[in-house]
This record gives structure tokens, sequence and C-alpha cells, in this order.
């Protein structure tokens, strides 16, 4: 290629001051101003700073104690974002593409966000090109533009083409023009019209934006119908009946389910950064948790990416020094560089003495290179299975492949061939000439990574564009169960039933390409699987950004990297488990916990639309339902997201959580009522209704701490002791703060029976909907036997 000059030091000053630089608008980092707002301007805050307005004027000032949760909420909510935030912006640095540029006559490597317009770009095998392009140079420059424009086929570039932010390149090298930078650059037009990759999803977060949209929506006319009906109550004066309105109001107010879950996730992303994962969508933490399907790439995952030629054989009448004559002159002559090029260049020795006509270089859709030398003709350099002839001399030579495979060896063919068509990467008559064998070595660690996948009922699948029986090979000497049911993924064709039956009968994959390996993850989402994809080359972004969470290396292509969810700092396999099980004992948790918020948001909306319609006093005032909430969910859900375990559902969160809290929120109401009924029998019956009312809604939060607690073990244990002692001196050594009565042996004569009967009803109801959940499935497995189309589609 031609020396380029590139554009001066003043230059490059010119164009920063003007605003010429790929700098991007970036909403994925948020500053430190946009963290605080976000915590702050909360449509529940104001609504809960509403309420306190309210209060406030009552005079009852005990009553706003829920203020005092609101304000802690979102001063934990921002400390702990902002030193997230701290450690992610240093891995952020770590992990920034870079790019290559010619300045002065000489080349620099530069932040993507340090380029400027008319900058020259270097683009090498990997890199993803950061900013619209018009193409000086080339040398069998191929790209991938998959991620603009949805088609997978490689495009061929030549002098004066443009090359498109967002494409990355699979093939050659080449040299271009910057002409656009930041926000006018092809794939930042593209991104705001729609999303150039798939992101991670999020059930659970997406479950509980639905709950709260629900919730959002139903509290004003539930709250004013409220007040109305508490203003018409017998007895109750305008004070009162402001109180009880906020009362079932803030019930109603999950606000703390939305700082678990913000702030679960946060930490999470914390959390996974000491472990050297850099989680680049906060939504693949839930990803990461739930998959039950990892697929992996052989070379830099189970073995360690290092490569080292073993062995140089000639073939027929050809001498090894042959080979190696030839080899010393076509290593040298390509500038891609990969695993495999380097173990070549470590082996070989430039020479220099020839003179290249032409090249086709390495691409994994092909699985060759192929060269043209004026002095001795043309040659191909790749998989033995793509150039070998269909004849006795060919199948002698593959079976000599496949002993050295079986060895776990991976095998290249030098050939001589007839020509080499630069234009369309293809070559004619190929004469086998030699064979170059190369180790690659197992990771050490593979064996007990794979074991722990195992125990955490995860299913691996190796996918790789290498020789099948190697792969096998490999896969099974690092300890992967079932390694001997491999497939060669060039017999698949383009058929999807032949991918989604080839999922269910084999686990490892050889000889696949780009495509094949996004069309193997879709196979397997078509099976209702959740798919982690972890891989670091460029033949790996379209499996990667498809995945429902895609695993880069760091030390793999900037395409990659970009298009992963996580990227891995250390480059190291054995990370995974580390990083999984932090992923899963993240939403265990959070699973865990939710229980208890939406039991009394449940309960909080039954009992405002019931006693709206029964023009009855509410049964709680705010600070009764602070003690419920400080005692059984706000001090056992910290205590809870302390702990670590991986026992994630796979039944669905919502369903999960609707287990638990319906029948209690439910047992709730219908206990309150039974207290409703026998109101009249006693004296003062405001403050014994309030009193009666305060312990069943206690019993009712310690049986759902209970609950989620099991199995217990000494910390659930001492939990749910602590629980009951925190509520029990609140009740008897503030009645007064909480508007009760003081506690006499006749009124716990009179409670136990109703707490015994809670307890009855709640176990039934547990039942009772367990069967609902069983039958219903029942239901769908019938109708998918019956309506085999439904199944299809619904595994869409």
């Amino acid at each position: 290629m031609e020396k380029q000059a590139g554009l001066t030091g003043q230059e490059v000053e010119e164009r920063i001051r003007s605003g010429q630089v790929n700098r991007m608008e970036n909403h994925m980092v948020k500053t430190n101003k946009e963290i605080v707002k976000a915590h702050l301007l909360t449509y529940f805050n104001f609504l809960n700073l509403f309420l306190a307005i309210l209060v406030l004027i009552t005079g009852q000032f005990k009553n706003m104690t829920f203020m005092g949760v609101v304000i802690v909420n979102a001063v934990i909510g921002i400390v702990q974002e902002l030193k997230v935030k701290k450690v992610v912006d240093k891995l952020t640095v770590l992990t920034a593409s870079k790019a290559h540029v010619v300045r002065e006559g000489e080349k620099y490597e530069i932040d993507i966000e340090e380029v400027v317009k008319d900058d020259i770009l270097i683009v090498t095998n990997g890199d993803q090109i950061c900013a619209d392009c018009t193409v000086l140079e080339c040398d069998g420059l191929e790209v991938n533009e998959s991620m603009l424009t949805g088609e997978s086929k490689p495009v061929k570039k030549k002098a004066g083409d443009e090359l498109m932010s967002g494409s990355f390149v699979v093939a050659g090298g080449g040299v271009g023009r910057v002409v656009h930078v930041g926000d006018e650059n092809y794939a930042a037009e593209l991104t705001r019209k729609a999303k150039t990759k798939k992101r991670a999803t999020s059930e659970m977060q997406n479950t509980i934006k639905r709950i709260i949209a629900v919730i959002s929506i139903l509290i004003i006319p539930i709250g004013i119908l409220l007040f109305r009906s508490q203003i018409s109550a017998q007895g109750m004066t305008r004070n009162e009946a402001i109180v009880a309105t906020v009362a079932g109001i803030i019930g109603m107010i999950p606000e703390g389910l939305v700082l678990l879950t913000s702030i679960s996730f946060i930490l999470g992303v914390g959390r996974l950064a000491k472990k050297r994962a850099l989680v680049q969508e906060m939504e693949a933490i839930e990803a990461l948790a739930r998959i039950n399907v990892l697929c992996l790439d052989k070379t830099g995952t189970i073995t360690t990416g290092e490569l080292e030629v073993t062995e140089v054989l000639g073939l027929g009448e050809v001498k090894k020094e042959e080979v190696s004559e030839i080899m010393n002159e076509l290593t040298f002559a390509f500038e891609d560089s990969n695993n495999t090029q380097e173990a070549l260049k470590r082996y070989f020795h430039r020479m220099d003495r020839f003179t290249v006509v032409q090249k086709i270089p390495f691409s994994s859709e092909r699985k060759y290179r192929a060269i043209e030398f004026e002095e001795k003709g043309c040659y191909v350099l790749g998989a033995p299975e793509f150039l070998l002839q269909d004849d006795e001399e060919g199948a002698e030579i593959l079976r000599k492949v496949n002993q050295y495979s079986e060895e776990g060896y991976r095998v290249l063919l030098l050939g001589k061939c007839g020509s080499v068509q630069a234009e369309d990467g293809s070559v004619s008559e190929v004469s086998p000439m030699g064979l170059i064998v190369i180790l690659d070595c197992i990771r050490k660690e593979a064996p007990d990574v794979f074991q722990y996948f195992r125990g955490q009922k995860v299913e691996i699948k190796v996918i790789s564009g290498d020789n099948p029986v190697t792969v096998s090979k490999i896969a099974g000497k690092a300890g992967l169960l079932g390694a001997e049911k491999y497939v060669d993924a060039s017999a698949l064709g383009d058929d999807p039933q032949s991918y989604r039956e080839a999922v269910q009968k084999y686990n490892v994959f050889g000889r696949v390409k780009p495509e094949q390996k996004q069309k193997l993850v879709h196979a397997y989402q078509s099976e209702k699987k959740v798919v982690g994809m972890v891989g670091d080359g460029v033949n790996d972004v379209l499996a990667l950004k498809d995945a429902e969470c895609g695993i880069a290396m760091a030390a793999g292509s900037d395409a990659a990297k970009q298009s992963a969810h996580i990227v891995l700092l250390d480059s190291d396999f054995a990370c995974l488990r580390n990083i999984v099980s932090e992923g899963r004992t993240i939403i265990a948790n959070i699973e865990r916990v939710s229980a208890l918020y939406l039991t009394k948001t449940l309960y909080s909306i039954l009992l405002c639309v019931i006693f709206i319609l029964l023009g009855r006093a509410y049964p709680f005032i705010p600070v009764q339902l602070s003690l419920i909430s400080a005692a059984c969910i706000g001090f056992p859900s910290f205590v809870l997201t302390l702990e670590h375990t991986e026992e994630v559902t796979s039944t669905g969160f919502l369903r999960h959580v609707m287990q638990t809290a319906l029948p209690a929120a439910i047992t709730m109401v219908v206990t309150l009522l039974v207290v409703q009924v026998l109101s009249p029998f006693w004296k003062e019956t405001e403050v014994f209704t309030y009193t009666f009312d305060l312990l069943v809604g206690g019993a009712v939060g310690i049986m759902v701490v209970f609950r989620v607690c099991r199995p217990l073990n000494w910390l659930r244990g001492i939990l749910c002791v602590c629980v009951i002692a925190v509520f029990s001196v609140g009740v008897l050594l503030f009645p007064g703060f909480l508007g009760i009565h003081s506690i006499f042996c006749w009124q716990m004569v009179l409670a136990i029976p109703l707490v015994c009967m809670a307890i009855l009803l709640y176990h039934e109801l547990i039942r009772l909907i367990l069967c609902c959940y069983r039958i219903r499935d029942r239901i769908y497995e019938k109708l998918e036997i019956l309506f085999p189309k439904r199944k299809k589609k619904r595994s869409r």
C-alpha cells in the first residue's frame, strides 16, 4: 500500500475546535447529574411528597414516617449508583475501542472518539468501522454490513467504495479517509431509528414496569373514590379521612420494589466489574442468570488460544522443504492477524524472494487464503475439507487429517492451484502439496468450569470453525459430556428445520460459518432455550448480537466487543463460573424478596376497592403500615439480598412471585373483613379495630417472610425470629404512637384464633393456586399436541 501522509497536528486541532470529531451522544452512560435526577424526580416520589403535604395539613405528623423511607431510598440509590459508576468508568477506559490513523506520516493508535473528519483510517481483519469512510487503498478488503443492512454475506470493497460505520472487517485490510464523524455517521442515524443489535431483555424488569404502569393508572381514581368514601363514613372527620386515604394509597405504592430491583442491578454491575466483567447492558444480568444453553467457540475459550506448529509434512512427491519454502513466502505476504497466523509466523521465516501478483485474504466464510506469485504461480492454504477433490487421493489425505484430528490437532492444507480470482475469492484446480499440523492447548481450568455448569443445569455446546473431529476430541479432553456427539455444519445446508434437529442431537459443531453460528443460536431459541454465546472473533459477531446474553473476550476483536452484552476483561473462560454465579445470586435474591413488596401492593388495592364499596373506615393509618413495612418487608429484604444463593426459578418471575403474594393478599383481605364483622362486639370500636387490624396485618406479613425464607437455614431462622421480635416490640412498647390499644390477655385470646385462621387459609390458597397453575400447564400441553402450529408460533 502507498504511504499516506494524513492530517497535520494543526489540521486536527482545527477540526476538533469546529466540532468535526467522532463523539456521539451516549445514552448508555449517565452523568452524575442524571443519576441524581433519576432517583429524585420520579412519579412516586412526587406522589409521596403530595401525600406528605396532605398529612402535614392535618397536623398528624407521626403519620409522615413514610417520607423517611422515601428519603432513605433515594439517598441509598444515588450513593450506590455513583459508586458503581466510578468502577465502571475505569473499566470502560480499559476496554474502549481503538482506531489506527495516519497523521503527519506516522501511524498512531487513538480512541475512536478522537478520530476527526478527513483522518486517514487504517482497518484490518476484526476491526469495527468507527466512522464513515471512503476507501483509498485496499488489500482483499471484505466487510460484513449485517448490523446495518441485515445481509450477512461479506461485501468486497475497492478504492472509491464507502465504508459504513458499524460494519466490520472480515477479511483483508485497507485505508480510508473519514467523511462523516459523530452523529453524522450512518450507524448513528440508524440507531436513532432502531437498535442495530438485539437488546438484552429482562423479564423481571419488564414485568415490574407493567405492574408500575397499571398501579400508576389505578392509583388516582382509587384515591379519589377512597377519599369520598372515607369522608362519608360514619364518625370520620375530614382530617381522619385524609389520613385514611393516604394510608390506602401508600400501601399501593411499591417504591421499595422499584428501589430493590434498580439497586440490585446497579450493584450487580459493580460486583461483576470487580470480577473483571464489564456489563454493557444492565438487563444482561438477568439473561446471564437464566441461560440454560451456553455456546462456546473453541479457540480462546476452552483452549488458551495459543497455537503452535508442531509438524510440516510433504504429500506425494513433494518434499517438506518445498512446503516450507512456499510457507515462508505465503505466511508473511498477508497483513491480517489471528492466532493461526501468529503461530505460522513463529514457525516459518520471512524470505521476501517472490513478487506477489494478487492474493485472497482468509475469511471464516471461505476457510482458506490464496496467493499468486509472479515467479512460482498460485497457492492456497486452508481447511482440507474445503480444498480437496472428491477422489482417491483426496480421501487418502482426509484419512491422514482425521488421524491427527482424533488426537486433538488442527491441520491446514497447502495446495498449488491453477488460478486465483481475487474478485470473487475463488481458486481452481487445487493440487495438494503438504500439511501443517498445529497444536491447540486446553485450559487447565476448563474441566472444573464444565462441571460447575452441569451442576447448574446449563447445557454446554461447542461451536467452532475447525474440523469437527478435532473440536470433539478437544472438548472431550476438556471435560464436556457428550463431546462424541458432533456434526460437520457444512452438511446442514440452509433449511432452518435441519438446524432445529441438529441442536437436539449434537453437542459439538465443527466447520461452522459465521452465519451458521447465528442460525444455531436461533435454533436453540426456537426450542425455548435462553442462549448465552461466548466468543472473541469477528466470526462470532452475528451470534453474539442475537443471543440473549452475548459474552466477548476483551482480547478479541473490536467488532465482537461492540456486539456483546458483557465483556470479560481478563479474556479468561474460567471467569464465567464466577460471573454466572453472581448473576444468578442477584436475580434469585430479587425474585425471593419481590413477593414481600407485591403482597402489600396487592392487598392495599383490594382493601381500597372493598372499603370504597363498604363505605367504612380504611383499616390502617400510615404509621401502622410503616411498622408492617419496616418489620416484615424492609428489614428482611435487606438481609435476604445479602445472602448468596443461585436458585433462580424457571417458571417465570410473575408466576413465581404470585404463588406467594396473591394468597397472602387474599388472606389479609379475608381476615380483615372478619375483624370488621366482629367489630360491633367490643367497645371503643375504632381503637380496638385498629389493634386487631394491625395484629392481623403483622401476622400475614410474618407468614410471607417465613414463606420466602424456605428452606430455612441458620441465617433465615434468625431473620424470622428478629422479624417477630421487631414487630412485637413496636406493638407492645409503642401502642399510643401506633394508634392502637395496649395489648391485654383477652385481646390475645381473640387474636390467636384470627391468626390461626389466617395461617390455615394462606396455606390452602397456596395449594389452590399451585393446582390452578398445574391445570393450566396441562391444558397448554394438550393444545400444543393438538395444534403443533401453535407451538411453533409460541416458540418464535
